[in-house]
């Protein structure tokens, strides 16, 4: 992600936080920087992706519809968006600590304050002083996946014990169970793996997150599994087994709603029987299914049928 990108995702998280009534995306683009210099057309695509990728790691954006209003508003409510009270051992306080001294030379906090002062001069009242807002810990960093398997294979790692699970292999809908020592969880371009050591095949492998079905299990005592000396995860996970090619999905939306969708979609049709079809690029059918399956009945994927079938396991699992 570059520089940019980073300081206007953070700006907006900042504004949405910081402000007390909702905001219209009028008064975010004139407070935001990096918003401030685009079109019309432009501003809003850019808002939309911006606003998707907030909620995909766990930000929580409210949008709120006043009768008395033709635009709808946004904020980030602070007790859905805070974290409760963490209790730190000396070497992750010391880590968080670094942290910080790097946060506080950093020059995001300059353009941060400019975006609340531009709030205070635009008349919006802002819940706390800049100086606040920046150091008072409302700001949190978080890790936020969809793949359920995420929180079983993560405290796998940290005890050291080896794992079962079903795995569905990349271009194949064969399912085969897998015994695995898990040496850790990567993230690499927005998708989860866990690198370890294959007990059927003998030999260290890596697994997409997204392609584990159903529970995993957990076998045998803590600490059982030792990690290789100077073992490089990063490493492993550099040789995903899936492509990235951009591929075209193709979605009915039911009309009036998922605005976000259209705006990034490639090319939306206007149809009958209340239902418009879009052309979505995608290059990962979980992660597409992920999003559909959040919209609920809004969406329906009609091709490909990767793509459709993964959002039906999504919603069937939901079920379950």
């Amino acid at each position: 992600m570059s520089r940019r990108k980073t300081e206007r995702l953070l700006n907006l998280v900042i504004c949405l936080l910081a402000t007390r009534r909702p905001l219209s995306a009028e008064q975010i683009r004139q407070a935001v920087p990096g918003y401030d210099r685009d079109g019309d057309e432009a501003f809003q695509r850019m808002f939309e992706r911006d606003k998707n990728e907030l909620r995909e790691i766990g930000i929580p954006i409210d949008v709120v519809r006043d009768p008395w209003e033709d635009e709808p508003g946004y904020r980030i409510e602070r007790e859905s968006y805070e974290l409760p009270e963490i209790t730190l051992e000396p070497d992750e306080a010391a880590v968080l600590g670094l942290a910080a001294q790097v946060w506080q030379r950093a020059s995001l906090a300059e353009a941060a304050s400019g975006a609340l002062l531009k709030l205070r001069a635009g008349g919006v009242a802002t819940d706390r002083p800049v100086g606040a807002s920046m150091g008072g810990g409302a700001l949190e960093l978080r890790v936020d996946t969809r793949d359920p398997a995420f929180p079983a294979l993560w405290d796998a790692v940290r005890d050291r014990r080896v794992v079962r699970f079903d795995y569905r292999s990349a271009g194949s809908e064969s399912v085969r169970a897998r015994t695995v020592e898990p040496w850790g969880v990567v993230s690499r371009n927005g998708r989860w793996y866990v690198a370890g050591f294959d007990r059927d095949r003998q030999a260290p492998r890596v697994f997409r997150l997204s392609r584990v079905t159903g529970q995993v299990t957990v076998i045998g005592r803590p600490g059982a599994v030792e990690v290789p000396e100077g073992v490089d995860l990063r490493g492993m996970v550099g040789f995903p087994d899936d492509s990235t090619d951009e591929r075209m999905a193709v979605v009915r939306v039911r009309q009036g709603t998922c605005e976000g969708l259209r705006q990034l979609a490639s090319a939306v049709r206007t149809g009958d029987g209340g239902w418009d079809e879009a052309e979505l690029p995608f290059t990962d059918p979980e992660r597409l299914a992920g999003w559909m399956a959040s919209l609920g009945a809004d969406v329906e994927v009609v091709e490909p049928p990767d793509a459709r079938e993964a959002v039906i396991r999504r919603l069937k699992g939901a079920m379950a």
